[in-house]
């Protein structure tokens, strides 16, 4: 029976990619480089700082130390967030999370974002009350595939790993749920077309097909 849902932030509990996408872009302008798409996906589910070392190997004119980088990039993202008006939570994810909450199932949160970050969507949205534990790509030096942040999260679980599922959008992300041994189900949103889910157990268009009845029945 499944007693502990592991979630990401990014892309399935708030869509704040478009912030983002616009932080990093405004930042690759000032920096006077040009990542073409297929390259920029290929860092979802990077936390930034893995982002920018991976950039300075790609593009040597980028002389700025990675903390610099990353605080440059972090204001830019701090200052759209706030006068972003339509930044909501992903449809059916908040009835989601208040199910599992009320039928005791816990919740702990592994993104790739940043303490601030994260902080900052949790308290906009209110959901620190339903979450046991929020874990944050910043601490751990390498992002998804590697599996380490999922590894961490699942030491926080009340249960064994056979017990928890992780519940993803990104081909990163899935990728590092499976190489930690953890059940995931891909979430296959609008905003995810270029991901790569097909590794997930189970792959999901809408959180409606979830519920805490039909998770603690998952068979991992």
């Amino acid at each position: 029976m499944i007693k502990t849902v592991i979630f990401d932030m990014d892309g399935v509990i708030v869509d704040t990619e478009p912030v983002h996408r616009y932080s990093y872009y405004k930042q690759f302008s000032e920096l006077n480089i040009e990542v073409p798409e297929e390259m920029y996906t290929t860092f979802t589910g990077f936390s930034t700082r893995n982002t920018f070392q991976t950039l300075k190997e790609i593009f040597p004119v980028i002389d700025q130390e990675v903390e610099d980088l990353i605080q440059r990039k972090r204001n830019i993202f701090n200052d759209a967030f706030d006068t972003k008006a339509d930044l909501f939570l992903l449809e059916g994810v908040e009835d989601l999370i208040k199910d599992l909450y009320a039928n005791g199932i816990q919740l702990i949160l592994a993104s790739s974002a940043s303490k601030v970050t994260i902080d900052r969507v949790f308290t906009r949205f209110n959901l620190h009350q339903y979450f046991s534990h929020i874990v944050s790509g910043e601490d751990f030096p390498q992002s998804k595939p590697n599996p380490a942040i999922f590894i961490h999260a699942a030491s926080l679980s009340i249960a064994p790993k056979e017990e928890s599922i992780i519940i993803e959008d990104s081909t990163n992300g899935v990728k590092a749920a499976k190489a930690a041994g953890i059940y995931c189900v891909g979430y296959k949103s609008q905003h995810s077309k270029l991901q790569d889910l097909s590794e997930a157990d189970l792959v999901i268009d809408h959180f409606s097909e979830l519920n805490a009845v039909k998770i603690s029945q998952l068979d991992t």
